[in-house]
């Protein structure tokens, strides 16, 4: 079955952000710099649940970015490609975290090592994905943040209203790349908090599933 990559990506950011979120009191695993904000409300509330987790999460994803940047020079250096290596990876890392978290959810009202161990996997997952998107998919749009694509979504309908005739179906081919990424992201955060609330067990059970169609999908992206 071909269905595309970003999308598949996009809605697997999408999903893997809202159900951090949800279940790891406010800790956005994709969306790294948004623990900021929430780091920041939780040091002057009583409730500090995920403090931790959240400073931690953007070293270690600048860690993970780090090494997925090394192994993918380890492979340029023995002339192979690191493409199928890191999703693989990834795949492991969400499939720790899915054992992790059926037995775990739901966690407690503070930080637990089982609560802070399943964020830093989930942080680390998406961290590959952010990293391979500058590696390997150079040529699609943004898949884990949607602010820059929400941004140029608007700017180029505004393109499309000004500028001449000539013009409005080079414009048009450049929405239709970003929308259907805005729009499967926002599925993807809609679904997590339907399982969130409805199957919180096998709340990160959708992941791997998603990172078997990605890799099966592996090809089927912008190359040029």
């Amino acid at each position: 079955m071909q269905m595309n990559l970003n999308k598949l990506l996009s809605f697997n950011a999408g999903y893997v952000d809202t159900a951090s979120f949800l279940a790891l009191h406010g800790l956005f695993a994709a969306h790294v710099t948004g623990n900021f904000v929430t780091l920041g409300a939780a040091l002057v509330s009583d409730d500090q649940s995920g403090a931790w987790a959240k400073l931690a999460a953007l070293p270690m994803f600048c860690l993970s970015v780090l090494c997925v940047k090394l192994i993918d020079q380890q492979f340029l250096k023995h002339q192979k490609n690191s493409y199928t290596f890191l999703l693989k990876l990834m795949f492991l890392f969400f499939c720790l975290a899915a054992i992790l978290s059926y037995f775990e959810l739901p966690f407690a009202q503070q930080d637990t090592p089982q609560s802070f161990t399943l964020g830093m996997l989930l942080v680390s997952a998406m961290a590959i994905q952010n990293a391979m998107h500058r590696l390997h998919w150079q040529k699609e749009s943004p898949t884990t943040v949607m602010t820059g694509s929400t941004t140029q979504l608007m700017l180029g309908l505004g393109d499309y209203f000004s500028k001449p005739v000539a013009e409005k179906l080079k414009i048009r081919q450049q929405l239709n790349a970003i929308l259907p990424n805005i729009l499967t992201f926002a599925m993807g955060c809609a679904v997590a908090a339907i399982v969130y609330k409805f199957a919180l067990q096998g709340l990160f059970m959708i992941p791997p599933i998603l990172l078997i169609l990605v890799y099966i999908n592996r090809e089927n992206y912008k190359k040029t």
